[in-house]
């Protein structure tokens, strides 16, 4: 629904706020778990033994650091210094990993009886399925019917470690849906359940919560190009949907200001309502799934319906810090097309033997589309959030 301008907004310091976006809008069902959630997850950042076993499990279960390729033939093509932050070799295949390792550590400790999750490429819900076994903890995944025909492979992973996957037939049958009907699960159970959101949006405390389980991939890459380069990149580019990989990667060169930050939505097939996902190209301020952010809506403040060839990025609201961060002209947001995307994925895997997910490879795609606008064999850091093997059906029909 729409909100009032920025200028009523609470100040930029008011927890759970980033300027104007963010806050924490819910049925007073969830105001107490989310309370409740909020202080758990400050006493766990305190905790030494919290933060040793988190790094105990990146290290030994999700199998971090990734490394920093360097893309050699990409480089060549585009007349730059291309680097890959591979997040696609993490366990399960994506970054959402390392933040569902984290959140169901959080509610072993907070002593929840299960987890729950929404979907919609489906990485989400295998990372949490993943982590939840792990923890032995029983896990609910919602997924929209569309999502679940065209991310096949995903489904059967959920399913073989032992998640119950619900079909979410309602609505646009994607992601919007499926987090729709994760809020209302929790709603009606957040005494014994707890709800594992997926991406750097959602009420507060989960953008925040989110973003800082996320915050390793920047640390390591910030690191990791000072190694190897002896200077950081000009340019940090991720896809962004929700954002957190995005956040993840971008919070570590944000005081870095020679870094530009770049967030590539999808274009879909135009620019035309119903055609795309690109928040900033066609959207304004109003609130979805408990946040104020960036969101596609009409001018009566009803949710427009999305589109992308990626599930992952077929979401109509952006993460709060990313409105924020666009706000005061930090982070730049660009789109880029379906079509593009597929051509960026084919080319990635004919040069560097690499296939990257669709998410991903609207970030490939900017960079090839934009390359005329970067000096000559300038630093560029692009990461890679997931590999495409859930892709292949569209990839290759």
């Amino acid at each position: 629904m729409k909100t009032p301008s920025p200028s009523g907004s609470p100040k930029a310091n008011r927890p759970g706020w980033f300027g104007p976006f963010g806050g924490r809008f819910v049925p007073e069902t969830l105001i107490e778990p989310l309370r409740e959630l909020e202080a758990a997850y400050a006493d766990a950042r305190r905790d030494p033994r919290f933060k040793a076993e988190l790094r105990h499990e990146l290290a030994t279960f999700v199998g971090r650091p990734t490394p920093l390729t360097f893309a050699g033939r990409l480089s060549r093509e585009l007349g730059l210094r291309v680097w890959l932050k591979r997040e696609d070799l993490t366990h399960t295949g994506a970054h959402k990993i390392n933040n569902t390792v984290g959140q169901v550590l959080l509610a072993r400790r907070m002593g929840k009886k299960r987890v729950i999750a929404e979907t919609g490429a489906g990485q989400h819900g295998v990372a949490a399925a993943a982590a939840a076994a792990r923890a032995g903890l029983p896990c609910v995944v919602y997924m929209g019917t569309d999502d679940m025909a065209r991310q096949a492979p995903n489904v059967a992973r959920m399913r073989m470690m032992g998640a119950t996957v619900v079909a979410v037939d309602s609505g646009s049958r994607t992601l919007k849906d499926a987090t729709s009907e994760a809020l209302r699960a929790w709603s009606s159970d957040s005494r014994e359940t707890f709800y594992v959101l997926g991406s750097a949006l959602g009420p507060h405390p989960y953008p925040t919560m989110v973003r800082d389980f996320q915050t390793v991939i920047g640390v390591e890459a910030r690191a990791q190009i000072l190694k190897e380069e002896k200077r950081l990149p000009r340019e940090v580019i991720a896809c962004v949907g929700g954002g957190s990989n995005a956040i993840g990667i971008f919070t570590a060169f944000l005081k870095d200001k020679a870094v530009a930050l770049t967030g590539v939505e999808a274009g879909g097939t135009g620019m035309k309502p119903g055609r795309h996902a690109a928040r900033f190209a066609g959207g304004f301020p109003g609130v979805l799934h408990g946040t104020r952010t960036y969101l596609l809506q009409d001018e009566n403040g009803q949710v427009l319906p999305t589109h992308s060839i990626s599930a992952g990025l077929d979401y109509p609201a952006v993460g709060p810090e990313h409105a924020e961060l666009r706000r005061i002209g930090r982070a730049r947001y660009v789109h880029a097309s379906d079509k593009d995307a597929l051509a960026a994925a084919h080319e990635l895997c004919r040069l560097e033997g690499i296939l990257p997910a669709l998410e991903s490879s609207h970030a490939i795609a900017y960079l090839v589309k934009a390359k005329k606008r970067f000096k000559k064999n300038g630093v560029i850091m692009v990461n890679l959030s997931g590999r495409g093997d859930k892709d292949l059906g569209t990839l290759c029909p």
